[in-house]
C-alpha cells in the first residue's frame, strides 16, 4: 500500500475530513493525527508553522498532499469548487510545481499568502498581480518540505469564500497558532461587530462545501494508492 500525508492547517479541516473519509484518530499526542488505509492526516497548524514538529516521527511517505480550503482569487470560482493546481507560488516568489493525481486534472496555479485576504479587494488585487485562481497561507511550505525530501506532492484545496467575499479580521483571529478555535474569541467578534454572525455563518457554509469536495477528491486518490 502507498501512502500518502495529507497536511491541513486548523483542527477543523484535519477533524472534519477525518470524519468524511471514516479515518480514526490515533493516539499518543494532543494534535490532530487520523490513519487508515492509505491515507495519513495530520494538522500541520496556519502557515504550517508546526510542520516540522509534527512530522518529526513520520516515516517518509510516497506522496505528500496538501489539502483544505483556499480562497477565491478568480471571479469564476464558487464555494465548493475544487483546485487543484499544476503550480503553487509562494510568498517569496518561489514557484512549486505539483504531480498529477489519476482522475483529478490541475490546472492554474494557487498563491500562498503569509496573511489572511480579508478583502474582495484585496483579493482582486491579488489575482491581478499573480492570475492565481486562488490563495491559501500552507501549500508553498508544504511543498517546499516535500521537495527537500525528493518527494512528489499535490494541492487538493476546495474554496470555502468566493472572490467577492474576504474574511473578516476578526473571524480569522479566532484561530490560534496550532489551529485550534478559541470560541472566547468568536463570543467577542460577534458582540464587538453583530454582522459577525451572518459572516461567520456564511463562512461556515462555504467551508462545509469546500471539504466535503476536498474529502471525496481524497477518496479518490486512497482507493487509487490501495
Amino acid at each position: 500500500m502507498t501512502r500518502v500525508a495529507v497536511f491541513t492547517a486548523v483542527d477543523l479541516e484535519a477533524r472534519t475530513l477525518a470524519r468524511l473519509l471514516g479515518l480514526p484518530a490515533l493516539g499518543g499526542g494532543d494534535w490532530p493525527h487520523f490513519a487508515a488505509g492509505a491515507l495519513d492526516l495530520i494538522g500541520v497548524g496556519p502557515r504550517a508553522r508546526l510542520l516540522e514538529v509534527r512530522t518529526a516521527g513520520l516515516a517518509p511517505p510516497a506522496l505528500v498532499v496538501s489539502a483544505g480550503v483556499c480562497g477565491a482569487l478568480s471571479p469564476e470560482l464558487r464555494a465548493g469548487d475544487l483546485v487543484v493546481p499544476d503550480v503553487v507560488l509562494g510568498p517569496a516568489g518561489e514557484r512549486f510545481a505539483t504531480v498529477e493525481l489519476l482522475g483529478l486534472p490541475r490546472t492554474g496555479a494557487l498563491a500562498t499568502v503569509t496573511d489572511v485576504v480579508a478583502t474582495p479587494a484585496a483579493k482582486a488585487r491579488l489575482w491581478v498581480e499573480t492570475r492565481a485562481l486562488a490563495c491559501d497561507m500552507e501549500s508553498a511550505a508544504i511543498l517546499a518540505w516535500a521537495r527537500s525530501r525528493g518527494i512528489p506532492a499535490a494541492v487538493i484545496r476546495g474554496v470555502s469564500d468566493p472572490a467577492d467575499r474576504g474574511v473578516p479580521a476578526d473571524l480569522a483571529a479566532v484561530v490560534e497558532p496550532d489551529g485550534r478555535v478559541r470560541t472566547a474569541r468568536a463570543v467577542r467578534a460577534v458582540l464587538a461587530r453583530p454582522r459577525a454572525i451572518a459572516d461567520a455563518m456564511t463562512l461556515r457554509s462555504g467551508t462545509s462545501a469546500a471539504l466535503k469536495a476536498v474529502a471525496r477528491a481524497l477518496g479518490r486518490v486512497a482507493r487509487e494508492r490501495a
